[in-house]
Protein backbone atom coordinates (compact mmCIF):
# COMPACT_ATOMS: atom_id res chain seq x y z
CA UNK A 1 0.00 0.00 0.00
CA UNK A 2 1.18 3.49 -0.85
CA UNK A 3 1.64 6.21 1.77
CA UNK A 4 0.27 9.66 0.88
CA UNK A 5 -0.32 12.99 2.63
CA UNK A 6 -3.54 14.88 1.92
CA UNK A 7 -3.33 18.60 2.63
CA UNK A 8 -6.47 20.58 3.42
CA UNK A 9 -5.74 24.29 3.32
CA UNK A 10 -9.02 25.53 4.81
CA UNK A 11 -9.79 25.97 8.49
CA UNK A 12 -11.00 22.86 10.29
CA UNK A 13 -13.34 23.47 13.20
CA UNK A 14 -13.44 20.79 15.86
CA UNK A 15 -16.54 19.68 17.71
CA UNK A 16 -15.36 21.59 20.79
CA UNK A 17 -15.20 24.81 18.75
CA UNK A 18 -11.43 25.04 18.47
CA UNK A 19 -9.98 25.65 15.02
CA UNK A 20 -7.01 24.22 13.16
CA UNK A 21 -5.78 26.61 10.48
CA UNK A 22 -5.08 23.71 8.13
CA UNK A 23 -5.03 19.95 8.16
CA UNK A 24 -2.82 17.13 6.95
CA UNK A 25 -4.03 13.53 6.81
CA UNK A 26 -1.65 10.65 6.28
CA UNK A 27 -3.21 7.65 4.58
CA UNK A 28 -2.26 4.39 2.90
CA UNK A 29 -4.13 3.08 -0.10
CA UNK A 30 -3.83 0.67 -2.98
CA UNK A 31 -3.92 1.48 -6.69
CA UNK A 32 -5.79 4.58 -7.80
CA UNK A 33 -9.48 4.54 -6.98
CA UNK A 34 -12.00 3.97 -9.75
CA UNK A 35 -15.80 3.65 -9.38
CA UNK A 36 -15.73 0.05 -10.62
CA UNK A 37 -13.55 -1.09 -7.70
CA UNK A 38 -15.03 -2.23 -4.40
CA UNK A 39 -13.87 0.00 -1.55
CA UNK A 40 -12.82 -1.33 1.86
CA UNK A 41 -12.05 1.36 4.44
CA UNK A 42 -10.06 0.16 7.44
CA UNK A 43 -10.02 2.23 10.63
CA UNK A 44 -7.03 1.76 12.92
CA UNK A 45 -6.77 1.54 16.70
CA UNK A 46 -5.05 3.73 19.28
CA UNK A 47 -1.32 3.56 18.52
CA UNK A 48 -1.40 1.99 15.06
CA UNK A 49 -0.53 3.79 11.84
CA UNK A 50 -2.39 3.95 8.53
CA UNK A 51 -0.75 0.84 7.06
CA UNK A 52 -2.87 -2.21 7.94
CA UNK A 53 -0.42 -4.48 6.11
CA UNK A 54 1.85 -3.89 9.12
CA UNK A 55 -0.57 -4.40 12.03
CA UNK A 56 -3.42 -6.43 10.44
CA UNK A 57 -1.25 -8.40 8.05
CA UNK A 58 -3.19 -11.60 8.66
CA UNK A 59 -6.19 -9.96 7.01
CA UNK A 60 -4.68 -7.38 4.65
CA UNK A 61 -2.49 -7.96 1.62
CA UNK A 62 -2.34 -9.86 -1.67
CA UNK A 63 -4.47 -12.99 -1.45
CA UNK A 64 -5.73 -12.12 2.05
CA UNK A 65 -9.32 -11.36 3.02
CA UNK A 66 -8.79 -7.66 2.40
CA UNK A 67 -7.02 -8.33 -0.88
CA UNK A 68 -4.92 -5.33 -1.89
CA UNK A 69 -4.93 -6.53 -5.50
CA UNK A 70 -8.67 -7.11 -5.72
CA UNK A 71 -10.12 -4.22 -3.71
CA UNK A 72 -9.41 -0.54 -3.29
CA UNK A 73 -8.17 -0.55 0.31
CA UNK A 74 -7.70 2.65 2.26
CA UNK A 75 -6.77 3.46 5.86
CA UNK A 76 -6.33 7.00 7.19
CA UNK A 77 -4.35 8.03 10.25
CA UNK A 78 -6.47 9.59 13.01
CA UNK A 79 -6.40 13.21 14.13
CA UNK A 80 -3.94 13.68 16.98
CA UNK A 81 -1.66 10.80 16.03
CA UNK A 82 2.10 11.07 15.52
CA UNK A 83 2.09 9.05 12.30
CA UNK A 84 1.59 11.81 9.76
CA UNK A 85 -1.82 13.33 10.45
CA UNK A 86 -2.02 16.72 12.17
CA UNK A 87 -1.44 16.23 15.88
CA UNK A 88 0.37 17.53 18.98
CA UNK A 89 3.81 17.34 17.34
CA UNK A 90 2.64 19.37 14.35
CA UNK A 91 3.84 22.96 14.15
CA UNK A 92 1.30 25.74 14.64
CA UNK A 93 1.26 29.23 13.13
CA UNK A 94 3.57 30.41 15.91
CA UNK A 95 6.29 28.09 14.63
CA UNK A 96 6.12 25.86 17.70
CA UNK A 97 4.88 22.32 18.20
CA UNK A 98 1.40 22.18 19.74
CA UNK A 99 2.18 19.51 22.36
CA UNK A 100 -0.41 19.98 25.15
CA UNK A 101 -1.86 23.02 23.36
CA UNK A 102 -3.31 20.80 20.65
CA UNK A 103 -7.12 21.07 20.44
CA UNK A 104 -9.21 18.40 22.11
CA UNK A 105 -10.40 16.32 19.19
CA UNK A 106 -13.22 13.79 19.18
CA UNK A 107 -13.88 10.58 17.29
CA UNK A 108 -16.46 12.57 15.35
CA UNK A 109 -13.77 15.11 14.40
CA UNK A 110 -11.57 12.34 12.99
CA UNK A 111 -14.42 10.95 10.89
CA UNK A 112 -15.30 14.46 9.69
CA UNK A 113 -11.68 14.94 8.60
CA UNK A 114 -11.53 11.55 6.90
CA UNK A 115 -14.74 12.30 5.03
CA UNK A 116 -13.05 15.40 3.60
CA UNK A 117 -10.34 13.03 2.35
CA UNK A 118 -12.97 10.69 0.89
CA UNK A 119 -14.56 13.54 -1.03
CA UNK A 120 -11.17 14.73 -2.31
CA UNK A 121 -10.39 11.24 -3.60
CA UNK A 122 -13.77 11.02 -5.33
CA UNK A 123 -14.88 7.90 -3.44
CA UNK A 124 -18.63 7.68 -3.88
CA UNK A 125 -19.42 4.66 -1.73
CA UNK A 126 -17.66 2.58 0.90
CA UNK A 127 -18.57 -1.04 0.26
CA UNK A 128 -17.28 -2.16 3.66
CA UNK A 129 -15.87 -0.24 6.59
CA UNK A 130 -14.33 -1.94 9.58
CA UNK A 131 -12.19 -1.45 12.63
CA UNK A 132 -11.44 -2.90 16.02
CA UNK A 133 -11.37 -1.01 19.31
CA UNK A 134 -11.06 2.72 18.56
CA UNK A 135 -11.17 1.75 14.90
CA UNK A 136 -14.62 0.39 15.62
CA UNK A 137 -15.61 3.74 17.13
CA UNK A 138 -14.69 5.41 13.86
CA UNK A 139 -16.48 2.85 11.70
CA UNK A 140 -19.63 3.23 13.80
CA UNK A 141 -19.45 7.02 13.55
CA UNK A 142 -19.10 6.74 9.77
CA UNK A 143 -22.22 4.58 9.54
CA UNK A 144 -24.32 6.96 11.64
CA UNK A 145 -23.03 10.24 10.18
CA UNK A 146 -22.97 9.13 6.54
CA UNK A 147 -25.52 6.29 6.30
CA UNK A 148 -25.96 6.68 2.54
CA UNK A 149 -22.24 6.11 1.92
CA UNK A 150 -21.56 2.97 3.99
CA UNK A 151 -22.96 -0.27 2.57
CA UNK A 152 -21.49 -2.84 4.97
CA UNK A 153 -20.23 -2.31 8.50
CA UNK A 154 -18.04 -4.57 10.65
CA UNK A 155 -17.60 -3.52 14.29
CA UNK A 156 -15.03 -5.47 16.29
CA UNK A 157 -14.38 -5.32 20.05
CA UNK A 158 -15.88 -1.87 20.60
CA UNK A 159 -18.97 -0.21 22.03
CA UNK A 160 -21.48 2.53 21.25
CA UNK A 161 -20.40 4.82 24.08
CA UNK A 162 -17.27 4.90 26.21
CA UNK A 163 -17.87 3.19 29.54
CA UNK A 164 -16.88 4.53 32.98
CA UNK A 165 -14.56 1.50 33.15
CA UNK A 166 -12.83 2.53 29.94
CA UNK A 167 -12.55 6.17 31.00
CA UNK A 168 -11.01 5.08 34.30
CA UNK A 169 -8.29 3.19 32.44
CA UNK A 170 -7.68 6.20 30.20
CA UNK A 171 -7.43 8.64 33.09
CA UNK A 172 -5.05 6.31 34.94
CA UNK A 173 -2.79 6.38 31.91
CA UNK A 174 -2.92 10.17 31.72
CA UNK A 175 -2.04 10.38 35.42
CA UNK A 176 0.96 8.19 34.63
CA UNK A 177 2.04 10.60 31.88
CA UNK A 178 2.03 13.52 34.31
CA UNK A 179 4.17 11.65 36.84
CA UNK A 180 6.99 12.22 34.36
CA UNK A 181 8.02 15.88 34.91
CA UNK A 182 9.32 16.17 31.35
CA UNK A 183 5.76 15.72 30.06
CA UNK A 184 4.33 18.86 31.65
CA UNK A 185 7.52 20.82 30.87
CA UNK A 186 6.75 20.48 27.13
CA UNK A 187 10.30 21.22 26.04
CA UNK A 188 9.90 19.15 22.89
CA UNK A 189 8.18 16.08 21.49
CA UNK A 190 10.44 13.76 23.50
CA UNK A 191 8.83 14.74 26.78
CA UNK A 192 7.00 12.15 28.84
CA UNK A 193 8.78 9.04 27.57
CA UNK A 194 9.03 7.37 31.00
CA UNK A 195 5.45 8.33 31.76
CA UNK A 196 4.37 6.75 28.50
CA UNK A 197 6.08 3.51 29.47
CA UNK A 198 4.04 3.41 32.66
CA UNK A 199 0.84 4.33 30.84
CA UNK A 200 1.38 1.48 28.40
CA UNK A 201 1.91 -0.96 31.23
CA UNK A 202 -1.46 0.06 32.69
CA UNK A 203 -3.19 -0.18 29.32
CA UNK A 204 -1.80 -3.61 28.59
CA UNK A 205 -3.63 -5.04 31.60
CA UNK A 206 -6.92 -4.03 29.97
CA UNK A 207 -5.91 -5.48 26.60
CA UNK A 208 -5.12 -8.98 27.81
CA UNK A 209 -6.62 -11.53 30.21
CA UNK A 210 -5.84 -13.52 33.34
CA UNK A 211 -5.75 -16.73 31.31
CA UNK A 212 -3.54 -15.24 28.63
CA UNK A 213 -0.93 -14.04 31.11
CA UNK A 214 -1.10 -17.40 32.83
CA UNK A 215 0.01 -19.07 29.61
CA UNK A 216 2.36 -16.56 28.01
CA UNK A 217 4.03 -15.16 31.14
CA UNK A 218 4.24 -18.23 33.32
CA UNK A 219 7.46 -18.54 35.29
CA UNK A 220 9.73 -21.19 33.71
CA UNK A 221 11.09 -22.24 37.10
CA UNK A 222 8.52 -23.92 39.35
CA UNK A 223 10.73 -23.11 42.37
CA UNK A 224 11.10 -19.37 41.69
CA UNK A 225 11.80 -17.14 44.68
CA UNK A 226 10.35 -13.95 43.14
CA UNK A 227 8.16 -13.92 40.02
CA UNK A 228 9.66 -11.72 37.32
CA UNK A 229 8.60 -12.83 33.85
CA UNK A 230 5.32 -10.89 33.72
CA UNK A 231 7.02 -7.84 35.20
CA UNK A 232 9.75 -8.00 32.59
CA UNK A 233 7.08 -8.24 29.91
CA UNK A 234 5.34 -5.10 31.19
CA UNK A 235 8.64 -3.21 31.15
CA UNK A 236 9.44 -4.41 27.64
CA UNK A 237 6.07 -3.42 26.20
CA UNK A 238 6.31 0.04 27.78
CA UNK A 239 9.78 0.62 26.36
CA UNK A 240 8.69 -0.71 22.97
CA UNK A 241 5.81 1.76 22.67
CA UNK A 242 7.85 4.67 24.04
CA UNK A 243 10.44 4.09 21.32
CA UNK A 244 7.90 4.39 18.51
CA UNK A 245 5.12 6.64 19.81
CA UNK A 246 4.71 10.10 21.25
CA UNK A 247 3.41 10.84 24.75
CA UNK A 248 1.52 13.97 23.67
CA UNK A 249 -0.31 12.07 20.96
CA UNK A 250 -1.09 9.34 23.47
CA UNK A 251 -2.61 11.92 25.80
CA UNK A 252 -4.66 13.42 22.97
CA UNK A 253 -5.92 10.08 21.69
CA UNK A 254 -6.97 8.80 25.11
CA UNK A 255 -9.00 12.01 25.45
CA UNK A 256 -10.48 11.33 22.03
CA UNK A 257 -11.56 7.89 23.23
CA UNK A 258 -13.37 9.54 26.13
CA UNK A 259 -15.40 11.57 23.61
CA UNK A 260 -16.95 8.46 22.10
CA UNK A 261 -20.72 8.67 22.41
CA UNK A 262 -22.65 7.76 19.29
CA UNK A 263 -25.85 9.17 20.81
CA UNK A 264 -24.53 12.67 21.57
CA UNK A 265 -26.99 15.23 20.17
CA UNK A 266 -28.75 12.40 18.30
CA UNK A 267 -31.46 11.54 20.77
CA UNK A 268 -29.45 8.94 22.63
CA UNK A 269 -27.51 5.81 21.75
CA UNK A 270 -30.46 3.59 20.82
CA UNK A 271 -31.92 6.22 18.51
CA UNK A 272 -28.55 6.79 16.82
CA UNK A 273 -28.00 3.07 16.26
CA UNK A 274 -31.47 2.76 14.73
CA UNK A 275 -30.44 5.17 11.95
CA UNK A 276 -27.73 2.86 10.57
CA UNK A 277 -28.60 1.64 7.08
CA UNK A 278 -25.58 -0.60 6.50
CA UNK A 279 -25.74 -4.36 6.73
CA UNK A 280 -23.80 -4.87 9.93
CA UNK A 281 -21.69 -7.53 11.59
CA UNK A 282 -20.78 -6.99 15.24
CA UNK A 283 -17.92 -9.10 16.60
CA UNK A 284 -17.16 -9.57 20.28
CA UNK A 285 -14.36 -11.41 22.08
CA UNK A 286 -15.33 -13.67 24.95
CA UNK A 287 -12.34 -12.72 27.13
CA UNK A 288 -12.37 -8.95 26.46
CA UNK A 289 -12.48 -7.09 29.79
CA UNK A 290 -12.09 -3.62 28.25
CA UNK A 291 -15.13 -3.97 25.99
CA UNK A 292 -17.16 -6.82 27.52
CA UNK A 293 -19.12 -8.87 25.06
CA UNK A 294 -22.49 -7.60 26.29
CA UNK A 295 -21.57 -4.22 24.77
CA UNK A 296 -21.32 -5.79 21.32
CA UNK A 297 -24.55 -7.73 21.84
CA UNK A 298 -26.25 -4.45 22.73
CA UNK A 299 -25.17 -2.89 19.44
CA UNK A 300 -26.24 -5.92 17.43
CA UNK A 301 -29.65 -5.85 19.13
CA UNK A 302 -30.21 -2.18 18.33
CA UNK A 303 -28.77 -1.84 14.82
CA UNK A 304 -31.21 -2.80 12.05
CA UNK A 305 -29.97 -5.64 9.82
CA UNK A 306 -27.20 -6.56 12.26
CA UNK A 307 -25.80 -9.94 13.23
CA UNK A 308 -23.49 -10.92 16.07
CA UNK A 309 -20.48 -13.23 16.16
CA UNK A 310 -18.45 -14.25 19.20
CA UNK A 311 -14.72 -14.93 18.94
CA UNK A 312 -13.05 -17.30 21.38
CA UNK A 313 -9.66 -16.09 22.58
CA UNK A 314 -7.30 -16.27 25.53
CA UNK A 315 -5.86 -12.88 24.61
CA UNK A 316 -8.65 -10.56 25.73
CA UNK A 317 -9.19 -7.33 23.83
CA UNK A 318 -6.07 -7.92 21.75
CA UNK A 319 -7.87 -10.86 20.20
CA UNK A 320 -9.08 -8.47 17.50
CA UNK A 321 -5.44 -8.21 16.37
CA UNK A 322 -4.52 -11.85 16.94
CA UNK A 323 -7.48 -14.05 16.01
CA UNK A 324 -7.26 -13.55 12.25
CA UNK A 325 -8.82 -16.85 11.27
CA UNK A 326 -11.96 -16.41 13.34
CA UNK A 327 -12.32 -12.77 12.29
CA UNK A 328 -11.91 -13.60 8.61
CA UNK A 329 -14.39 -16.45 8.89
CA UNK A 330 -16.99 -14.21 10.55
CA UNK A 331 -16.67 -11.49 7.89
CA UNK A 332 -16.56 -13.96 5.01
CA UNK A 333 -19.69 -15.78 6.16
CA UNK A 334 -21.57 -12.53 6.75
CA UNK A 335 -20.77 -10.93 3.39
CA UNK A 336 -20.11 -13.72 0.85
CA UNK A 337 -21.24 -11.46 -2.00
CA UNK A 338 -18.26 -9.18 -1.39
CA UNK A 339 -15.65 -11.91 -1.12
CA UNK A 340 -15.57 -14.37 -3.99
CA UNK A 341 -13.01 -16.80 -2.61
CA UNK A 342 -11.73 -17.94 0.76
CA UNK A 343 -8.19 -16.74 1.33
CA UNK A 344 -5.38 -17.87 3.56
CA UNK A 345 -5.04 -16.09 6.87
CA UNK A 346 -1.76 -16.21 8.78
CA UNK A 347 -1.35 -15.52 12.47
CA UNK A 348 1.13 -13.06 13.91
CA UNK A 349 1.57 -12.25 17.59
CA UNK A 350 1.09 -8.53 18.24
CA UNK A 351 1.01 -6.94 21.65
CA UNK A 352 -1.23 -3.99 22.33
CA UNK A 353 -3.92 -2.01 20.57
Amino acid sequence: MKREIFRYSKEFETESGEVLDSLEICYHHTANYSPDKRVIWICHALTANSNPEEWWDGLTGPGKLFDTEKFYIICANVLGSCYGTTGPTSVGNDGKEYLLRFPQVTIRDTVKAHNILREALGIEQIDLITGGSIGGFQALEWAVTYPHIVDKLVLIACNARVSPWGTAFNESQRVALFTDPTFAEQRDRNGGKKGLETARSIALLSYRSYEGYGISQKEPDEDFLFAKRAGSYQQYQGEKLSARFDAYSYFTLTRSIDSHNIGRKRGGVVNALSKIEANTLVVGIDSDILFPIEEQRFMADNIPNASFREIKSLFGHDGFLLEYNQTADAILNSFPDLFNSITTVNKKVYAGS
